[in-house]
């Protein structure tokens, strides 16, 4: 892990010489900072993950759906594998973002820069992931199916519906690929396409994980807005004239020093 904190550390310092005509200004000290920031926030939020208790046989027994909101009470009990399995068809898709932008001469003369965006933004939606999965308990669609094993419905990994993951990842991934292009070709005719189908793998995804009985549908819709808010927050704060608006990750610690009380992101803006 130390390795490979080092060698993107490196690589952010030296991208910054392959940027040719971009619509975007970053500092290789900063960006470096960023990603270090909210690396080390990811990895806590995972230990968070990690740690969740299972679910007991007197709990299990106890699940009613009535108990759930309206708006996500009809997915209860959802389970699908094929979907679940399908699903990873745009999660990978999404990781895989930047790559699209190979066959352009715009994109190859700034890959360096948009690949480093990129890592920013996943990096930033996987604190928003890793912190509420890690620390908010909300029991899985699938967890309300009794045909399925007591073992599966009541581990650990099975408390984490808040946020959707996946869907956060394609969301951030097909937001971001339509927000670089948009702003490296604001005059093409395929921009409302390129957005219109970022907006259709992001449906897509919350609709096979809530078929799949991995989310509901309200955990979808905030995983959706903060890929997404993800995927274009990170490149326009990045965008030129915008150097006086600032995005960070903090934590604050107890006055012994001997725990966090607080931890994310902040946004400043310098007047």
């Amino acid at each position: 892990m130390k390795k490979l904190l080092l060698l993107s550390f490196c690589f952010v310092l030296s991208y910054n010489s392959f940027s040719q005509n971009s619509p975007y200004k970053t500092d290789g000290w900063k960006d470096g900072a960023y990603i270090a920031g909210t690396v080390g926030l990811n990895v806590l939020g995972f230990t968070f993950i990690q740690n969740k208790d299972a679910l007991t046989e007197a709990e299990i027994t106890a699940l009613d759906k009535n108990d759930i909101w309206g708006i996500d009470r009809w997915a209860a009990g959802n389970y699908s594998e094929k979907a679940d399995s399908f699903s990873y068809i745009p999660f990978y898709a999404a990781l895989a973002a930047p790559l699209a932008f190979l066959p352009g001469e715009a994109g190859r003369n700034n890959f360096g820069q948009i690949s480093i965006l990129f890592v920013e933004t996943m990096a930033t939606t996987g604190v928003f992931y890793t912190m509420t999965a890690g620390l908010i308990d909300k029991s899985r669609p699938l967890v309300y199916n009794e045909n399925l094993p007591f073992d599966e419905r009541a581990s650990g990994g099975a408390q984490r519906s808040f946020i959707a993951g996946h869907t956060a990842v394609a969301a951030a991934g097909s937001f971001f690929a339509a927000k670089i292009f948009n702003d490296f070709h604001p005059e093409s005719k395929a921009v409302p396409y390129v957005w219109g189908g970022a907006t259709g793998i992001s449906v897509l995804m919350g609709y096979l994980r809530t078929k799949a009985g991995k989310h509901f549908l309200t955990d979808n819709i905030i995983g959706a807005v903060v890929g997404a808010a993800s995927g274009i927050l990170i490149p326009e704060l990045h965008k030129k004239g915008k150097e006086n608006i600032d995005l960070y990750p903090t934590a604050n610690f107890n006055i012994n020093g001997t725990g966090i009380n607080t931890k994310g992101l902040a946004l400043s803006y310098k007047f």
